[in-house]
């Protein structure tokens, strides 16, 4: 396999994995259950990382193992400033990663936190779409 072939398929790869959360988040704010809010603020920012990673991935840019939304977002409006917007939208997704996980942690997001926070995940993912060659979508 060549280079550019294992690269696509890194990006694809991320990418899929970004719908997939995507999809989750929104599947699940259409559920009746209440409880579910903290899920798709995770689904969210999971979306928006992994996002933020196939557009590193693209342009061959390193990246750590994090979650840390900011440092994603700056390495990623480095290589395209137009990214500035959504970048620093998809910034406070950082910490529902952990909130809401795990019991005693904190309370119980509301439904309007929940949206807002798939908002910018979606706002993230087309952001980035858009910014790649249509052979990687």
């Amino acid at each position: 396999m060549e280079l550019e072939d294992a690269r696509l398929q890194d990006v694809r790869a991320w990418l899929t994995k970004a719908e997939l959360d995507l999809k989750a988040a929104a599947h699940e704010t259409s559920a009746p259950a209440e409880g579910l809010w903290g899920d798709v603020m995770f689904h969210s920012q999971q979306a928006a990382e992994k996002a933020m990673k196939a557009f590193l991935a693209w342009h061959d840019v390193p990246f750590r193992k994090t979650h840390n939304l900011e440092e994603l977002g700056q390495q990623c409006v480095a290589l395209d400033a137009t990214l500035g917007v959504v970048a620093g939208q998809a910034a406070p997704l950082t910490e529902y990663v952990w909130k809401f996980r795990y019991p005693g942690e904190t309370g119980e997001p509301e439904r309007d936190e929940a949206e807002e926070a798939l908002a910018a995940a979606r706002n993230v993912y087309y952001a980035i779409q858009a910014r790649l060659p249509a052979a990687v979508r």
